[in-house]
């Protein structure tokens, strides 16, 4: 087969189809989205043989806005007998590359939630015939492809792999997070995980560090404060609603009853700016590049709200238009967007300014 299967949110499956055949056009890679209503993944059929394998090369997952992850499919396998699923799949090693991980995963959707407690029992028992017939190591290898099976009925799945250096380190692409008990509001989860998604853990200590001061612009009741407080941050909290009083007894929240359109930081010392405004997507895009051109922070994090029809080519459009305004100012910087698993109808973005 020459197909790509992407993993998205259910319901996103348009979304996810119309930027693939972007992207992979622009890479040189002609085809077509194969798209079923909220499926919770999409399947890109190529029209060239060995193309698949092109586009897990050098299409960068963390370029795609909407897909948490993407293997090259090796065969689609159907009514799968009960009593023995593992042969038909073993048949399939000879065409497949000597794979480190196993993962056997389901769409991230109310059928697929009945299918995870059979694909983590089947996981073991596959594992452990994998092994024996030399498909997969020994021991767990990082740096090997990882081989997926993705079921999407009892008896369907899809055989594929993704490259390590170009996958999603997480089950079914998800970064999933413990709410913690003590934050104002679960929106906490969408900035937590954004930390997780853009910054790498290693520049952690240097880019998220204790004693910063950071700008939270629309903070009530304080569920992305939160975060920057628990990392020891100093903030300012930017918004004409109360601030959840647990945040202000910690003494590190200045609060400011202000529009988030017109604050300007009392002093220009912010490493950090964060925006989660319920505001149409081109103002806050706008508003976060003027603060990174004028040097009042280093680096954003915040949501651009999708409209009900449109939904990529808006938010590519925004984020096109941020991009033409840094350079325009003269700016350095990297930027990336992603619809984590913690939003709903809303993409997060980071920019960080690089010179």
């Amino acid at each position: 087969m020459n197909q790509i299967l992407l993993y998205c949110r259910q319901g996103f499956e348009k979304e996810c189809a119309g930027e693939i055949q972007d992207k992979a056009t622009a890479a040189g890679v002609y085809g077509f989205p194969r798209v079923e209503k909220n499926a919770g993944y999409v399947l890109f059929e190529c029209y060239q043989q060995g193309d698949a394998e092109k586009l897990l090369q050098t299409l960068p997952l963390k370029s795609l806005i909407f897909a948490r992850q993407m293997f090259a499919v090796i065969e689609q396998l159907s009514d799968l007998d009960p009593g023995d699923r593992i042969s038909p799949i073993l048949a399939l090693g000879g065409e497949l590359p000597k794979c480190g991980d196993l993962r056997v995963e389901t769409p991230d959707t109310n059928q697929g939630k009945d299918l995870l407690k059979f694909c983590r029992k089947f996981t073991v028992p596959l594992r452990q015939a994998l092994r024996k017939r030399g498909v997969l190591l020994a021991k767990e290898n990082l740096k090997q492809p990882v081989l997926h099976i993705y079921f999407t009925a009892p008896g369907c799945c899809y055989v594929g792999y993704s490259l390590s250096n170009n996958n999603s380190p997480h089950f079914m692409g998800i970064h999933r997070l413990k709410f913690p008990a003590d934050a104002p509001s679960r929106s906490t989860l969408k900035l937590e995980e954004a930390f997780h998604a853009f910054i790498p853990r290693n520049d952690w200590d240097e880019r998220i560090a204790p004693g910063m001061w950071a700008v939270d612009l629309g903070a009530c009741p304080g569920g992305w404060t939160y975060q920057l407080v628990k990392r020891s941050m100093f903030v300012h909290a930017v918004d004409n609603g109360a601030m959840a009083e647990s945040l202000m007894e910690t003494g590190q929240v200045k609060y400011h009853a202000a529009d988030g359109f017109k604050f300007e930081p009392p002093r220009k010392n912010v490493t950090w700016l964060v925006c989660d405004m319920i505001e149409k997507p081109y103002r806050v895009a706008q508003l976060m590049g003027e603060w990174i051109i004028e040097r009042w922070a280093k680096e954003a994090i915040f949501n651009l709200k999708l409209p009900m029809n449109r939904r990529y080519e808006q938010v590519k459009e925004d984020i096109d238009n941020l991009k033409k305004f840094l350079i325009q100012n003269g700016v350095k910087f990297e930027i990336q967007a992603k619809h984590l698993y913690h939003d709903r109808e809303e993409v997060t973005v980071h920019l960080r300014r690089l010179d």
